[in-house]
Protein backbone atom coordinates (compact mmCIF):
# COMPACT_ATOMS: atom_id res chain seq x y z
CA UNK A 1 0.00 0.00 0.00
CA UNK A 2 2.81 2.61 0.63
CA UNK A 3 4.09 1.70 -2.62
CA UNK A 4 0.91 2.69 -4.15
CA UNK A 5 0.99 6.23 -2.26
CA UNK A 6 4.62 6.83 -3.32
CA UNK A 7 4.23 6.14 -7.25
CA UNK A 8 0.60 7.93 -7.32
CA UNK A 9 2.08 10.80 -5.47
CA UNK A 10 5.68 10.60 -7.74
CA UNK A 11 2.97 10.57 -10.31
CA UNK A 12 1.46 13.89 -8.79
CA UNK A 13 4.62 15.08 -8.90
CA UNK A 14 5.70 14.61 -12.32
CA UNK A 15 2.24 16.64 -13.18
CA UNK A 16 3.16 19.26 -10.59
CA UNK A 17 6.49 19.79 -12.59
CA UNK A 18 5.63 20.25 -15.84
CA UNK A 19 2.98 23.34 -14.19
CA UNK A 20 5.46 24.79 -13.42
CA UNK A 21 7.52 24.92 -16.64
CA UNK A 22 4.15 25.80 -18.34
CA UNK A 23 3.88 28.72 -15.60
CA UNK A 24 7.45 29.95 -16.55
CA UNK A 25 6.89 29.94 -19.63
CA UNK A 26 3.82 31.87 -19.81
CA UNK A 27 5.81 34.63 -17.21
CA UNK A 28 8.64 34.58 -19.74
CA UNK A 29 6.32 35.38 -22.35
CA UNK A 30 4.49 38.22 -20.92
CA UNK A 31 7.42 39.89 -19.79
CA UNK A 32 11.08 38.76 -21.61
CA UNK A 33 9.78 36.85 -25.00
CA UNK A 34 11.22 38.89 -28.61
CA UNK A 35 8.27 39.53 -31.06
CA UNK A 36 9.52 36.71 -33.12
CA UNK A 37 9.68 33.87 -30.46
CA UNK A 38 6.29 33.64 -30.35
CA UNK A 39 5.67 30.69 -32.97
CA UNK A 40 7.85 28.94 -31.41
CA UNK A 41 7.28 29.50 -27.88
CA UNK A 42 3.58 28.45 -28.88
CA UNK A 43 5.09 25.22 -30.24
CA UNK A 44 6.97 24.26 -26.76
CA UNK A 45 4.06 25.06 -24.98
CA UNK A 46 1.84 23.14 -26.81
CA UNK A 47 4.29 19.71 -26.45
CA UNK A 48 4.51 20.47 -23.09
CA UNK A 49 0.98 21.14 -22.11
CA UNK A 50 0.19 17.91 -24.27
CA UNK A 51 3.19 15.49 -21.67
CA UNK A 52 0.47 17.56 -18.57
CA UNK A 53 -3.00 16.55 -20.08
CA UNK A 54 -1.72 12.77 -21.12
CA UNK A 55 0.12 12.39 -17.27
CA UNK A 56 -3.45 14.05 -15.82
CA UNK A 57 -5.83 11.69 -17.76
CA UNK A 58 -3.44 8.84 -18.75
CA UNK A 59 -4.03 5.34 -18.02
CA UNK A 60 -1.39 5.56 -14.91
CA UNK A 61 -3.63 7.86 -13.53
CA UNK A 62 -7.01 6.05 -14.15
CA UNK A 63 -5.42 2.40 -12.51
CA UNK A 64 -4.20 4.62 -9.38
CA UNK A 65 -8.04 6.24 -8.77
CA UNK A 66 -9.45 2.95 -9.59
CA UNK A 67 -7.24 1.12 -6.88
CA UNK A 68 -7.63 3.77 -4.14
CA UNK A 69 -11.48 3.40 -4.74
CA UNK A 70 -11.01 -0.25 -3.83
CA UNK A 71 -8.57 0.41 -1.02
CA UNK A 72 -9.95 3.50 1.05
CA UNK A 73 -7.23 3.47 3.75
CA UNK A 74 -4.67 2.82 1.50
CA UNK A 75 -3.45 6.85 1.73
CA UNK A 76 -2.91 8.89 4.62
CA UNK A 77 -5.14 12.03 5.54
CA UNK A 78 -2.83 14.05 3.06
CA UNK A 79 -3.17 11.42 0.28
CA UNK A 80 -6.97 11.78 0.30
CA UNK A 81 -6.67 15.21 -0.11
CA UNK A 82 -4.63 14.76 -2.62
CA UNK A 83 -7.09 12.12 -4.13
CA UNK A 84 -9.70 14.50 -3.81
CA UNK A 85 -8.07 17.29 -6.06
CA UNK A 86 -6.54 14.98 -8.27
CA UNK A 87 -10.00 12.78 -9.46
CA UNK A 88 -11.97 15.94 -9.75
CA UNK A 89 -9.78 17.02 -12.72
CA UNK A 90 -9.43 13.84 -13.82
CA UNK A 91 -13.43 13.37 -14.61
CA UNK A 92 -13.25 16.91 -15.50
CA UNK A 93 -11.48 16.16 -18.59
CA UNK A 94 -11.49 12.23 -19.15
CA UNK A 95 -14.70 11.61 -20.71
CA UNK A 96 -14.81 14.16 -23.30
CA UNK A 97 -13.79 12.80 -26.80
CA UNK A 98 -10.25 13.68 -27.50
CA UNK A 99 -11.34 14.62 -31.05
CA UNK A 100 -13.99 17.27 -29.59
CA UNK A 101 -11.90 18.71 -27.10
CA UNK A 102 -8.81 19.38 -29.89
CA UNK A 103 -11.55 20.95 -31.52
CA UNK A 104 -12.82 23.52 -28.81
CA UNK A 105 -9.07 24.00 -27.86
CA UNK A 106 -8.64 25.43 -31.38
CA UNK A 107 -11.54 27.48 -31.69
CA UNK A 108 -10.68 28.97 -28.27
CA UNK A 109 -7.04 29.90 -29.58
CA UNK A 110 -8.14 31.69 -32.90
CA UNK A 111 -11.24 33.23 -31.03
CA UNK A 112 -8.17 35.00 -28.96
CA UNK A 113 -6.93 36.27 -32.05
CA UNK A 114 -10.18 37.22 -33.16
CA UNK A 115 -11.04 39.16 -30.40
CA UNK A 116 -8.15 41.61 -30.39
CA UNK A 117 -9.10 42.00 -34.12
CA UNK A 118 -12.52 42.33 -32.82
CA UNK A 119 -11.79 45.17 -30.09
CA UNK A 120 -9.47 47.24 -33.13
CA UNK A 121 -12.69 47.18 -35.05
CA UNK A 122 -15.16 47.82 -32.67
CA UNK A 123 -17.31 45.09 -33.52
CA UNK A 124 -18.59 42.35 -31.70
CA UNK A 125 -19.97 40.67 -34.77
CA UNK A 126 -16.48 39.32 -35.69
CA UNK A 127 -16.40 37.44 -32.53
CA UNK A 128 -19.81 36.27 -32.25
CA UNK A 129 -19.09 32.83 -34.46
CA UNK A 130 -16.54 32.09 -32.79
CA UNK A 131 -18.54 33.00 -29.12
CA UNK A 132 -21.29 30.91 -30.87
CA UNK A 133 -19.14 27.69 -31.14
CA UNK A 134 -17.45 28.18 -27.86
CA UNK A 135 -20.55 28.56 -25.75
CA UNK A 136 -21.89 25.46 -28.28
CA UNK A 137 -19.03 23.41 -27.12
CA UNK A 138 -19.66 23.83 -23.39
CA UNK A 139 -23.11 22.85 -23.50
CA UNK A 140 -22.15 19.93 -25.37
CA UNK A 141 -19.45 19.20 -22.60
CA UNK A 142 -21.69 20.04 -19.36
CA UNK A 143 -23.09 16.44 -19.54
CA UNK A 144 -19.50 14.80 -18.84
CA UNK A 145 -19.09 17.66 -16.14
CA UNK A 146 -22.39 16.96 -14.08
CA UNK A 147 -21.95 15.80 -10.81
CA UNK A 148 -25.01 16.70 -9.42
CA UNK A 149 -25.79 20.04 -9.90
CA UNK A 150 -28.90 21.69 -10.17
CA UNK A 151 -28.43 23.50 -13.42
CA UNK A 152 -25.73 23.88 -16.35
CA UNK A 153 -24.66 27.47 -15.42
CA UNK A 154 -23.45 25.93 -11.83
CA UNK A 155 -21.23 22.98 -13.50
CA UNK A 156 -19.73 26.02 -14.98
CA UNK A 157 -19.49 28.06 -11.50
CA UNK A 158 -18.03 24.68 -9.76
CA UNK A 159 -14.79 24.47 -11.97
CA UNK A 160 -13.71 28.44 -10.30
CA UNK A 161 -15.38 28.25 -7.15
CA UNK A 162 -16.46 24.33 -5.89
CA UNK A 163 -19.51 23.93 -4.33
CA UNK A 164 -20.81 28.16 -5.27
CA UNK A 165 -24.47 27.32 -6.85
CA UNK A 166 -26.86 30.01 -8.40
CA UNK A 167 -29.01 29.32 -5.78
CA UNK A 168 -26.19 30.58 -3.49
CA UNK A 169 -25.18 33.52 -5.62
CA UNK A 170 -28.52 35.14 -6.82
CA UNK A 171 -29.41 36.09 -3.18
CA UNK A 172 -25.79 37.88 -2.98
CA UNK A 173 -26.09 39.84 -5.45
CA UNK A 174 -29.35 40.65 -4.57
CA UNK A 175 -28.15 42.16 -1.42
CA UNK A 176 -25.07 43.71 -3.07
CA UNK A 177 -27.03 45.73 -5.65
CA UNK A 178 -29.22 46.96 -3.38
CA UNK A 179 -26.55 48.32 -0.81
CA UNK A 180 -24.59 49.71 -3.03
CA UNK A 181 -27.69 51.82 -4.82
CA UNK A 182 -28.06 52.52 -0.83
CA UNK A 183 -24.57 53.84 -0.02
CA UNK A 184 -24.50 55.93 -3.36
CA UNK A 185 -27.71 57.84 -2.38
CA UNK A 186 -25.87 58.77 0.84
CA UNK A 187 -23.04 59.91 -0.97
CA UNK A 188 -24.40 62.18 -3.07
CA UNK A 189 -27.02 63.50 -0.49
CA UNK A 190 -25.38 63.82 2.53
CA UNK A 191 -21.38 63.45 1.42
CA UNK A 192 -18.94 65.62 0.52
CA UNK A 193 -17.18 65.54 -3.32
CA UNK A 194 -13.57 64.68 -2.78
CA UNK A 195 -11.27 66.88 -4.35
CA UNK A 196 -9.20 64.55 -6.88
CA UNK A 197 -7.14 67.19 -9.63
CA UNK A 198 -3.88 65.99 -7.64
CA UNK A 199 -4.72 62.25 -8.36
CA UNK A 200 -3.23 63.00 -11.53
CA UNK A 201 -0.32 64.40 -11.26
CA UNK A 202 3.03 63.26 -13.08
CA UNK A 203 4.90 60.45 -11.01
CA UNK A 204 8.00 59.38 -12.68
CA UNK A 205 7.73 55.43 -13.24
CA UNK A 206 10.93 54.25 -11.51
CA UNK A 207 9.62 56.14 -8.11
CA UNK A 208 6.40 54.28 -8.25
CA UNK A 209 8.02 50.94 -8.43
CA UNK A 210 10.24 51.90 -5.78
CA UNK A 211 7.45 52.65 -3.68
CA UNK A 212 5.18 49.09 -5.18
CA UNK A 213 8.44 47.81 -3.98
CA UNK A 214 9.01 49.23 -0.17
CA UNK A 215 5.02 49.03 0.47
CA UNK A 216 4.58 44.97 -0.55
CA UNK A 217 7.68 44.24 1.69
CA UNK A 218 6.15 46.03 4.53
CA UNK A 219 2.89 43.98 4.04
CA UNK A 220 5.21 40.28 4.11
CA UNK A 221 5.81 39.84 0.49
CA UNK A 222 9.51 38.07 0.45
CA UNK A 223 11.64 39.17 -2.60
CA UNK A 224 13.58 36.46 -1.39
CA UNK A 225 10.82 34.52 -2.60
CA UNK A 226 9.80 36.18 -5.60
CA UNK A 227 10.33 39.21 -8.32
CA UNK A 228 8.38 41.99 -9.34
CA UNK A 229 8.66 42.39 -13.20
CA UNK A 230 6.66 44.58 -15.72
CA UNK A 231 3.95 43.78 -17.86
CA UNK A 232 1.15 44.68 -19.84
CA UNK A 233 -1.46 43.49 -17.42
CA UNK A 234 -0.68 42.41 -14.04
CA UNK A 235 -0.35 39.17 -12.91
CA UNK A 236 1.31 36.60 -10.53
CA UNK A 237 3.00 33.57 -11.39
CA UNK A 238 2.71 30.25 -9.39
CA UNK A 239 5.33 28.15 -9.70
CA UNK A 240 5.89 27.54 -5.99
CA UNK A 241 6.02 28.69 -2.60
CA UNK A 242 9.60 29.42 -2.67
CA UNK A 243 8.91 31.23 -6.16
CA UNK A 244 5.86 33.41 -5.92
CA UNK A 245 6.81 36.13 -8.82
CA UNK A 246 4.62 39.30 -9.51
CA UNK A 247 4.21 41.80 -12.12
CA UNK A 248 2.95 45.47 -12.42
CA UNK A 249 2.33 48.23 -14.49
CA UNK A 250 2.82 52.09 -14.47
CA UNK A 251 1.43 55.18 -15.95
CA UNK A 252 3.36 58.92 -15.09
CA UNK A 253 -0.70 59.96 -14.44
CA UNK A 254 -2.09 57.35 -12.97
CA UNK A 255 0.50 56.44 -9.56
CA UNK A 256 -2.72 54.92 -8.02
CA UNK A 257 -3.54 52.23 -10.70
CA UNK A 258 0.20 51.10 -9.87
CA UNK A 259 0.38 51.03 -6.55
CA UNK A 260 -3.03 49.22 -5.92
CA UNK A 261 -2.05 47.08 -9.06
CA UNK A 262 1.61 45.96 -7.13
CA UNK A 263 -0.21 45.59 -4.01
CA UNK A 264 -3.18 43.33 -5.10
CA UNK A 265 -0.57 41.11 -6.92
CA UNK A 266 1.53 40.81 -3.98
CA UNK A 267 -1.61 39.81 -2.01
CA UNK A 268 -1.26 36.28 -4.71
CA UNK A 269 1.79 36.67 -4.09
CA UNK A 270 1.69 36.03 -0.35
CA UNK A 271 -0.44 33.75 -0.34
CA UNK A 272 1.74 31.23 -2.12
CA UNK A 273 4.94 32.28 -0.01
CA UNK A 274 3.14 30.50 2.63
CA UNK A 275 1.57 27.15 2.00
CA UNK A 276 2.50 24.38 4.08
CA UNK A 277 5.42 22.92 3.06
CA UNK A 278 3.94 19.42 3.12
CA UNK A 279 2.07 20.43 0.45
CA UNK A 280 4.93 20.74 -2.11
CA UNK A 281 4.52 19.10 -5.82
CA UNK A 282 0.98 18.90 -5.13
CA UNK A 283 -2.28 20.45 -6.00
CA UNK A 284 -2.70 21.30 -2.37
CA UNK A 285 -0.26 23.70 -2.59
CA UNK A 286 -2.62 26.52 -3.86
CA UNK A 287 -5.85 28.27 -3.17
CA UNK A 288 -9.23 25.78 -2.81
CA UNK A 289 -10.55 28.14 -5.22
CA UNK A 290 -10.36 31.33 -7.68
CA UNK A 291 -12.52 33.25 -5.36
CA UNK A 292 -10.30 32.53 -2.32
CA UNK A 293 -6.85 33.39 -4.43
CA UNK A 294 -8.64 36.55 -5.16
CA UNK A 295 -10.02 37.58 -1.21
CA UNK A 296 -5.97 37.60 -0.50
CA UNK A 297 -4.91 39.87 -3.21
CA UNK A 298 -8.22 42.15 -2.66
CA UNK A 299 -7.17 41.43 1.07
CA UNK A 300 -4.33 43.56 0.20
CA UNK A 301 -5.86 46.14 -2.24
CA UNK A 302 -8.70 46.73 -0.54
CA UNK A 303 -9.27 46.28 3.22
CA UNK A 304 -4.97 47.84 3.45
CA UNK A 305 -4.78 49.64 0.84
CA UNK A 306 -7.55 51.76 0.45
CA UNK A 307 -8.06 51.63 4.64
CA UNK A 308 -8.34 54.93 6.06
CA UNK A 309 -5.72 53.93 9.36
CA UNK A 310 -3.35 52.41 6.85
CA UNK A 311 -3.14 56.00 5.38
CA UNK A 312 -2.43 57.35 8.61
CA UNK A 313 0.43 54.92 8.90
CA UNK A 314 1.71 55.70 5.38
CA UNK A 315 1.56 58.90 3.86
CA UNK A 316 4.16 60.41 5.68
CA UNK A 317 6.69 57.14 3.64
CA UNK A 318 4.59 58.18 0.55
CA UNK A 319 5.41 61.58 0.39
CA UNK A 320 9.17 61.07 1.26
CA UNK A 321 9.48 58.85 -1.54
CA UNK A 322 7.67 60.96 -3.96
CA UNK A 323 9.80 63.89 -3.02
CA UNK A 324 7.61 67.20 -3.41
CA UNK A 325 5.05 65.89 -6.07
CA UNK A 326 2.18 65.65 -3.00
CA UNK A 327 4.34 68.30 -0.27
CA UNK A 328 0.36 70.59 -0.60
CA UNK A 329 -1.74 67.83 -0.47
CA UNK A 330 -2.40 66.89 3.61
CA UNK A 331 -3.23 63.51 4.33
CA UNK A 332 -7.13 63.86 4.98
CA UNK A 333 -7.11 65.34 1.26
CA UNK A 334 -5.31 62.93 -0.27
CA UNK A 335 -7.24 59.80 1.19
CA UNK A 336 -10.49 61.38 0.61
CA UNK A 337 -9.37 62.13 -3.12
CA UNK A 338 -8.04 58.24 -3.35
CA UNK A 339 -11.49 56.99 -2.50
CA UNK A 340 -13.18 59.10 -4.83
CA UNK A 341 -16.11 56.52 -6.29
CA UNK A 342 -18.12 57.24 -9.72
CA UNK A 343 -19.35 54.87 -12.06
CA UNK A 344 -16.44 53.49 -14.99
CA UNK A 345 -17.38 51.99 -18.13
CA UNK A 346 -14.28 49.77 -17.74
CA UNK A 347 -14.52 46.38 -15.34
CA UNK A 348 -10.65 47.14 -14.50
CA UNK A 349 -10.92 50.33 -13.61
CA UNK A 350 -13.64 50.64 -11.17
CA UNK A 351 -13.42 51.26 -7.58
CA UNK A 352 -14.46 48.55 -5.22
CA UNK A 353 -17.71 50.58 -4.55
CA UNK A 354 -18.85 49.65 -8.07
CA UNK A 355 -17.25 46.81 -9.17
CA UNK A 356 -19.39 44.47 -8.03
CA UNK A 357 -21.98 46.39 -10.83
CA UNK A 358 -19.71 45.25 -13.31
CA UNK A 359 -19.91 41.32 -12.11
CA UNK A 360 -23.50 41.58 -11.93
CA UNK A 361 -23.99 42.59 -15.59
CA UNK A 362 -21.62 39.10 -16.56
CA UNK A 363 -23.01 37.02 -14.36
CA UNK A 364 -26.53 37.92 -15.31
CA UNK A 365 -25.85 37.38 -19.27
CA UNK A 366 -23.95 33.75 -18.43
CA UNK A 367 -26.75 32.81 -16.82
CA UNK A 368 -29.13 33.56 -19.08
CA UNK A 369 -26.92 32.21 -22.07
CA UNK A 370 -26.80 28.67 -20.21
CA UNK A 371 -30.65 28.54 -18.83
CA UNK A 372 -31.58 29.20 -22.72
CA UNK A 373 -33.10 32.65 -21.84
CA UNK A 374 -30.71 34.49 -24.72
CA UNK A 375 -28.39 33.76 -27.32
CA UNK A 376 -25.13 35.06 -28.66
CA UNK A 377 -26.57 37.81 -30.95
CA UNK A 378 -28.39 39.52 -28.06
CA UNK A 379 -25.66 39.70 -25.65
CA UNK A 380 -24.00 43.67 -26.90
CA UNK A 381 -27.89 44.95 -26.55
CA UNK A 382 -28.38 43.16 -23.24
CA UNK A 383 -25.07 44.31 -21.86
CA UNK A 384 -25.95 47.79 -22.89
CA UNK A 385 -28.94 47.65 -21.50
CA UNK A 386 -27.70 46.66 -18.00
CA UNK A 387 -24.69 48.90 -18.04
CA UNK A 388 -27.50 51.77 -18.18
CA UNK A 389 -29.34 50.16 -15.18
CA UNK A 390 -27.06 49.84 -12.69
CA UNK A 391 -24.34 52.01 -13.45
CA UNK A 392 -25.97 54.96 -15.22
CA UNK A 393 -24.00 54.95 -18.45
CA UNK A 394 -24.07 53.04 -21.64
CA UNK A 395 -20.76 52.16 -23.92
CA UNK A 396 -20.18 53.56 -26.77
CA UNK A 397 -18.97 50.95 -29.02
CA UNK A 398 -18.91 47.44 -28.50
CA UNK A 399 -14.68 47.65 -27.69
CA UNK A 400 -15.98 49.55 -24.19
CA UNK A 401 -18.38 47.03 -23.82
CA UNK A 402 -18.83 43.59 -24.38
CA UNK A 403 -15.50 43.42 -25.81
CA UNK A 404 -13.26 44.73 -22.76
CA UNK A 405 -12.66 41.59 -21.55
CA UNK A 406 -11.00 38.20 -23.31
CA UNK A 407 -12.77 35.88 -20.95
CA UNK A 408 -15.13 34.64 -22.51
CA UNK A 409 -13.19 34.44 -26.04
CA UNK A 410 -10.77 31.98 -23.81
CA UNK A 411 -13.57 30.35 -22.99
CA UNK A 412 -13.67 30.85 -19.06
CA UNK A 413 -17.18 30.82 -18.80
CA UNK A 414 -18.54 30.98 -15.16
CA UNK A 415 -15.05 32.55 -13.83
CA UNK A 416 -16.44 36.31 -13.80
CA UNK A 417 -17.96 35.73 -9.99
CA UNK A 418 -15.26 34.78 -8.42
CA UNK A 419 -14.03 38.56 -8.81
CA UNK A 420 -16.58 39.76 -6.51
CA UNK A 421 -16.92 36.44 -4.48
CA UNK A 422 -12.79 37.57 -3.26
CA UNK A 423 -14.03 40.98 -1.94
CA UNK A 424 -16.52 38.95 -0.50
CA UNK A 425 -14.55 36.78 1.40
CA UNK A 426 -12.20 39.15 2.08
CA UNK A 427 -14.43 41.30 4.01
CA UNK A 428 -15.41 38.68 6.27
CA UNK A 429 -11.95 37.76 6.74
CA UNK A 430 -10.86 41.01 7.57
CA UNK A 431 -13.91 41.63 9.98
CA UNK A 432 -12.65 38.06 12.15
CA UNK A 433 -9.36 39.19 12.81
CA UNK A 434 -10.22 42.83 13.82
CA UNK A 435 -12.15 40.62 16.71
CA UNK A 436 -8.68 38.93 17.35
CA UNK A 437 -6.52 41.98 16.92
CA UNK A 438 -6.35 45.77 16.95
CA UNK A 439 -6.18 46.10 13.26
CA UNK A 440 -6.54 50.00 13.06
CA UNK A 441 -3.89 50.90 15.43
CA UNK A 442 -1.64 48.05 13.79
CA UNK A 443 -2.45 49.25 10.09
CA UNK A 444 -1.64 53.21 11.90
CA UNK A 445 1.72 52.12 13.64
CA UNK A 446 3.20 51.09 9.59
CA UNK A 447 4.25 47.58 11.18
CA UNK A 448 1.74 45.22 9.96
CA UNK A 449 3.60 41.66 11.15
CA UNK A 450 0.62 40.85 13.15
CA UNK A 451 -1.63 41.15 10.09
CA UNK A 452 0.15 39.22 7.66
CA UNK A 453 0.98 36.37 11.11
CA UNK A 454 -3.16 35.97 11.17
CA UNK A 455 -3.42 35.34 7.41
CA UNK A 456 -0.34 32.92 6.98
CA UNK A 457 -1.96 31.09 10.49
CA UNK A 458 -5.51 31.28 9.32
CA UNK A 459 -5.47 31.18 5.80
CA UNK A 460 -2.45 30.49 3.80
CA UNK A 461 -1.10 27.38 5.08
CA UNK A 462 -4.11 25.60 4.83
CA UNK A 463 -3.83 25.80 1.03
CA UNK A 464 -6.26 23.40 -0.96
CA UNK A 465 -6.40 21.19 1.66
CA UNK A 466 -10.10 22.37 2.74
CA UNK A 467 -12.87 23.49 0.92
CA UNK A 468 -13.70 26.64 -0.03
CA UNK A 469 -17.40 26.42 2.95
CA UNK A 470 -15.18 24.42 5.02
CA UNK A 471 -12.65 27.04 5.36
CA UNK A 472 -14.45 30.12 5.34
CA UNK A 473 -16.47 28.14 8.26
CA UNK A 474 -13.16 27.46 9.78
CA UNK A 475 -11.98 30.94 9.69
CA UNK A 476 -14.97 32.72 10.59
CA UNK A 477 -17.67 30.18 12.00
CA UNK A 478 -20.35 31.19 9.50
CA UNK A 479 -20.97 30.82 6.09
CA UNK A 480 -20.08 33.48 3.36
CA UNK A 481 -21.82 36.40 4.65
CA UNK A 482 -22.19 39.58 1.98
CA UNK A 483 -23.16 41.97 5.10
CA UNK A 484 -19.64 42.33 6.20
CA UNK A 485 -18.82 43.86 3.00
CA UNK A 486 -21.53 46.06 2.77
CA UNK A 487 -21.09 47.19 6.18
CA UNK A 488 -17.17 47.96 5.55
CA UNK A 489 -18.23 49.87 2.19
CA UNK A 490 -20.73 51.41 4.26
CA UNK A 491 -18.62 53.22 6.97
CA UNK A 492 -15.20 53.45 4.76
CA UNK A 493 -17.08 55.33 1.64
CA UNK A 494 -19.23 57.30 4.46
CA UNK A 495 -15.76 58.17 6.24
CA UNK A 496 -14.12 59.45 3.05
CA UNK A 497 -17.17 61.68 1.43
CA UNK A 498 -17.51 63.51 5.13
CA UNK A 499 -21.04 61.96 5.70
CA UNK A 500 -22.07 63.95 8.94
CA UNK A 501 -22.61 60.94 11.81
Amino acid sequence: MATQEQDFLALVKQINLLDMNLTLIDWDSHTNLPQDGASFRGELTGYISGQELALRTGTAMGQFLDYFAAHPTALDEKGQQVLRLVKKDYDLNHDIPAEDYAAYQQVVSDAQQVWEQARVAQDFSLLQPYLEKIVAFKKQFIPYWKRGQATDYDVLLDQFEPGMTVVQLDPIMATLKAGIQKIQRTLATRGTQPRTDFMSRAVPEAVQERLVRATVSRLGYDFKKGNLSRSTHPFTVALNRGDARITNRYGVHDFQMALLGGIHEAGHGLYMQNFNPDYDYTPLADAPSMGLHESQSLFNEIFIGRNAAFWQGEYGRFQQTTGDIFADIDEATFYQGFMATKPTMIRTEADPLTYPLHIVVRYELEKALFNGDTTVAELPALWRQKYQEYLGITPANDTEGILQDIHWAGGDLGYFPTYLLGQIYAAQFYHTMSQALPVTDILASGDYSQITQWRKDNIHWFGASLTPQALIKQVSGEALNPQYWLDWMTATFENAYQVPK
